[in-house]
């Protein structure tokens, strides 16, 4: 399915804040726009009194950070009801206190965009904003979104350490640094948990599984494991 027109800005965002607005007012996809807007009419019962988000999800975190969380996608019943990353589902339930453990995070928990979670040297941004259905964004649709990605590195002048959350957001970053001229190709680069690679702009890539459900509910990823890859990431970040 062909997307809309890649939009109407007039000029690249001189701030993360105006940025998250851009993102926020995205129509680019006209089938995640359909699908997170039917979510947020229908919910689920367990959530039927939540006035959900229902839009693409900007980034959050600490404007000045060393290290960005790259992950997938919203999820249907958690970012794209809550309007923050990771918030108010079982990936974020795993997430947040691993952060909280390693420095990055205020609280252990994150249940709203109004919970107080402030985030310490670290911003967490997503492959594509909106929540695709089956948790699986059709190519296109993570194109639309690479803009964004672009614009927001540019924009993260401090920015050290790129964490890339899964095989999904692992590629995303790999394309950008091809648009930016950083590598020639993807393929002399594999994804496994742990993986790092420093590029010419001096910047690392670390990479981790998905703190999904499927993965942390098997042991395929664990708490240790997890919170060995932030504290890897402020190694690196301070190189």
């Amino acid at each position: 399915m062909a997307a809309k027109s890649r939009g109407t800005v007039n000029a690249a965002p001189r701030t993360l804040e105006e940025l998250n607005q851009h993102i926020i007012a995205c129509e680019r996809c006209p089938r995640l726009r359909e699908y997170c807007q039917h979510i947020a009419a229908v919910k689920k019962k367990a959530y039927r009194d939540w006035d959900y988000w229902g839009r693409p999800v900007p980034s959050f975190g600490d404007t000045r950070a060393r290290v960005m969380i790259l992950g997938l996608a919203p999820g249907a019943h958690g970012s794209n009801r809550t309007g923050r990353p990771f918030t108010g589902d079982g990936s974020g339930d795993f997430l947040y206190p691993v952060l909280y453990e390693t420095g990055y995070a205020s609280q252990p928990k994150a249940t709203s965009r109004d919970d107080g979670m402030k985030l310490r040297d670290l911003w967490i941004s997503a492959t594509v904003r909106c929540a695709p259905p089956g948790n699986k964004p059709l190519p296109e649709e993570i194109a639309n979104c690479s803009s964004y990605l672009d614009e927001e590195i540019a924009l993260l002048s401090t920015l050290r350490v790129v964490v890339c959350l899964g095989q999904i957001a692992f590629h995303a970053y790999l394309k950008f640094l091809v648009r930016a001229g950083e590598i020639a190709r993807r393929s002399a680069f594999t994804f496994s948990h742990g993986a790092e690679y420093v590029f010419p702009d001096g910047r690392w890539l670390l990479a981790s599984y998905h703190p999904s459900l499927q993965n942390t509910n098997t042991g395929r990823l664990t708490r240790p494991m997890f919170a060995a890859i932030f504290n890897r990431a402020r190694e690196l970040s301070a190189k």
